[in-house]
């Protein structure tokens, strides 16, 4: 009888941590790139509005 080994990476739960690690990076990314493109527009003097930064 062969035993199969379930290596961790390959674990449900393992999954699962990616998963919410990339959505998390993802949510990160998004917001850096955001302060950019705010601070390049401030550091060319281009006016943004308040409604524009809330979204």
């Amino acid at each position: 009888m062969i035993k199969t080994v379930q290596y961790f990476w390959r674990h449900p739960l393992a999954e699962q941590v990616r998963k919410e690690g990339r959505v998390e990076g993802r949510e990160e990314g998004r917001e850096a790139c955001r302060r950019m493109v705010f601070l390049l527009l401030q550091s060319r003097r281009i006016p943004v509005s308040g409604t524009a930064r809330a979204h």
